[in-house]
Formats: structure tokens, sequence, C-alpha cells
């Protein structure tokens, strides 16, 4: 049996169900195809879930530093995991069941609950149907990589989406990888009560990051106890009972780490493997993403990829904006690229990493003449009226131009500050426009003005 619609959409992620709604309202005859689960990575293995538990682990961190506050408790402080996990999965379900509810009641909208694979260019099958349209959207999104290490296969191990379904403490949690993901979870655990040990092969966490963050996100952990192992070079995975055995040949330390739990937080993959893209001619590179242009159409004529399967950005943010640039060249006659977009993302430690632009070493790579403005939290009267001192704020400006560059703000309240930061970028004005702004005291933004009056040369 085959349908035809005005647009297909293969994916209800961040970017799928917006777009539906765009062409909906444009008369376009829609369907939207779901295998699993509406609202995508974000909303159930991702930001959302991971979110809640971080709020949960700092009740638990508030609680045991309560005495800092002049607040005393009665006795230890102890996390009920299955009612963490029970306030988890509800926040989870009402946002997943709200972007179902939405859909299913869309005007010319269709539903199908399936997997999706293309048979031609303009045509996909769900189930035992096959449905046609001149317009294709990917949005699949991505999931946990799972690196070929020896003995991997061996043993019982865990990504981001096993690790939320747990509601049992792990006696010892023993996390692979120093990034993003991997951090967050390693501070919730340790929060949580768990002994947590990090594993990364590079020599130093969050590379991505200029020295001086890692350096700092190191100390955060560490300062809680969290044990972080570096420079891990071979990493093999051996059974020991129920435990495993992490071989690690650290040039320092323990040869190897023994946890109860597992966590590979190596890195994300695209879901692209078995949508049939050959039959599409959608040409994909190396590591599977989709290949786009700069107004994200692939290299098939009327297809388009949006979200973390075309690798461009991988956020919950970058993905809703894909939305927001096919609508606007399709719909809008508004000509909008991925290139305008200026990087932005957050690493959800507690202090949060707000991190937009370029570091400081990109900027120097890049042959620019930087004017550097840096202030450590510990000068920031917010930050130490609430207690939480840890971190800096840094900030890179093109010494020629006057624009800002790039800025990282580690330390309370950072997620949200770095936006007043990234607001001028876009607005491509110089820094002094956001110098001689005058903010609301006491908070974390209004020493970004006076850092900005500091700047020195970076030889």
């Amino acid at each position: 049996m085959t349908q035809t619609f005005d647009a297909l959409i293969v994916g209800a992620g961040q970017a799928g169900p917006p777009l539906a709604g765009r062409l909906a309202d444009a008369g376009m005859k829609v369907a939207l195809l779901e295998r699993k689960l509406f609202g995508g990575t974000c909303v159930n293995t991702g930001c959302t879930p991971t979110k809640t538990l971080v709020a949960s682990a700092h009740a638990a961190y508030l609680a045991r530093r309560s005495a800092d506050y002049g607040v005393r408790l009665g006795g230890a402080v102890t996390v009920d995991m299955k009612k963490v996990k029970i306030r988890q999965d509800a926040v989870v379900r009402k946002y997943r069941e709200g972007v179902e509810a939405w859909l299913t009641s869309m005007h010319n909208c269709t539903v199908y609950r399936g997997h999706a694979r293309f048979e031609s260019p303009h045509q996909v099958r769900v189930n035992d149907e096959l449905l046609t349209a001149e317009r294709i959207f990917i949005n699949v999104g991505g999931r946990a990589n799972v690196p070929d290490l020896p003995g991997v296969d061996q043993v019982n191990y865990l990504t981001n989406t096993s690790l939320l379904q747990l509601d049992v403490l792990p006696r010892h949690l023993v996390v692979i990888g120093g990034s993003y993901v991997g951090l967050e979870f390693a501070q919730i655990y340790r929060r949580f009560g768990t002994e947590v040990t990090v594993v990364e092969m590079a020599d130093r966490l969050v590379q991505r990051e200029d020295p001086d963050v890692s350096v700092a996100v190191q100390e955060i952990l560490a300062a809680e106890g969290i044990q972080i192992r570096l420079g891990a070079e071979c990493i093999r995975f051996e059974a020991r009972g129920q435990d495993v055995c992490a071989h690690v040949a650290c040039r320092t330390g323990e040869p190897q780490v023994v946890g109860s739990h597992v966590l590979l937080a190596v890195g994300r993959r695209p879901n692209t493997d078995d949508l049939g893209l050959e039959t599409a001619a959608v040409e994909i590179d190396k590591r599977g993403y989709i290949v786009v242009d700069d107004e994200l159409r692939t290299s098939a004529q009327g297809v388009w990829a949006l979200g973390d399967c075309n690798g461009k950005g991988a956020f919950t943010h970058t993905a809703y904006n894909d939305f927001e640039i096919v609508a606007a060249n399709l719909l809008d006659k508004d000509s909008r690229r991925v290139s305008d977009r200026i990087l932005a993302y957050a690493l959800f430690t507690d202090p949060p990493l707000g991190r937009v632009g370029l570091t400081e070493a990109e900027a120097r790579a890049a042959g620019k003449r930087v004017l550097l403005g840096f202030r450590p939290m510990m000068k920031v009267k917010r930050a130490v009226e609430k207690g939480e001192t840890h971190g800096f704020m840094k900030i890179i400006v093109d010494a020629e131009t006057s624009l800002i560059l790039g800025a990282a703000i580690l330390g309370t309240g950072g997620d949200e500050a770095i936006h007043g930061i990234l607001d001028i970028m876009y607005a491509k004005a110089p820094y002094t426009t956001l110098q001689r702004a005058v903010h609301i005291h006491p908070t974390v933004s209004e020493l970004i003005p006076t850092m900005l009056g500091e700047l020195k040369p970076r030889m």
C-alpha cells in the first residue's frame, strides 16, 4: 500500500516535531515516522533525565554541606535511588508524552510508529506501508559509541542510556572517558555516594577546552573524591566475579581499576546504519554522518538531514536551530545557514562550564592577536555569598577588531551568564558595548564588564 505526502519526517527528536508543525501549518500533508521514543535523545536519554539527576545530586551535596551555611541536619545524608529514578522517569515521561500528544493531534500530520528504510530517493517503507514524498527530512539522532576495546564483549558495561535504568547505587563506578558525558555522570554518582574512578586515554580531561579549564575541572572533581586516571593508553577489560577489571596501564598509579560497574562514555555515533541511505543516494562520511551543505541539504535532491545525524552540532539547541534554518529557507524566503551559527555549549558539572566561540588556543592557532580577560570566581561576590567559589571566567578578544572571539565561564551560573557574551557576538558589536553595560548587583554577570575593563595582551 502506497501513501503520498508532501513531506516525510524520519525521527521525532528536537528538529522533527517543530518542522512538522511548520510544514503542516503551511498546508502541506506531512507524515512523521518514529520507531521508538518521541522526543529523541534530549528528552529520553540526554538532557532531561541527566539534568534531573544533576538536581538530585546537588541536593545531596548541599545537604552534606549544610553545616557550612549554619544549618544542622540530623544523621548521615543518604540517597534513595529508587525515588531518584521515579522522579527522573516522571519528568521524562511528561515531556515525551507531551511531544507525542502534540504530534498525534496535529492537523495535516499522520504519525507512523515503526522503523523506516529508504527504497528510493523519495520512497520510505515503514512496517508494511510505502510512503512517498518530494521532500524528506532525516532527524534520526545518535547513540553511544561502544569502542572495540579488548575484552569489552566479555563484561557487562553501561552506556549513558542503560545507566539511566539503574535504581540501585553502584558500589564503584568506573567511567571510561573524561569528557562531557562521562564527567557529568561521574560527579552525579559520587554525590549519590558511589566510589568513582574516571579513566581517560588523553593526558587531561575535556581536552577540547583550554588547559586551564581542564586543570580547574579536574581540581573540582578531585576535591569531591573522584579518582582520575589520565594517560590510559591501552584500556582492556576482564571479569572478576561480579566485578569488572579495567586494565589502564597509566604512567602512575595502579595498573588496574576494579569496579562494580563500568560506564563507557567515549563519544557518540549517528543512527544512520540501517536507513537504506545508499538506496537514496544520500552520502555519508567515514564516521557515518550524513553529509549536508550550509542549508542542510544532502547529496540527494529533496532530502535534508537535521540534528545529531548530520555531524553539525550534536546538541539539542543546534538540532532545533537546524529546524529553524530549514523552515526559514523553505517557507519564509529567509536565507539562513549553518555557518551563521556561533559554537555554544555547556558542561553540566557543578559548577557548570559555559562556552562560546573560540578557545584561547584556537584563537592563537588562527593567527589572532588576542586580549585576554580573566577573573577567578573567588573574586565574584555572588559566588562568595553562595559559598561556591570554584572556577573562573575568561574572555578572548581580537585586539585588532575589538570583537569577542570566545569565552569560558566555569563557575556558579556560568551556563546562564555566558549568554550575554554570546548575544554580543551575534550582534557583532565590539566588546566595549558589553563593557559599558550596567548589570544588576549582585550577580555573576555583573563581573563580565569588569573583566572586559581589565583586558591584557596575551603573548
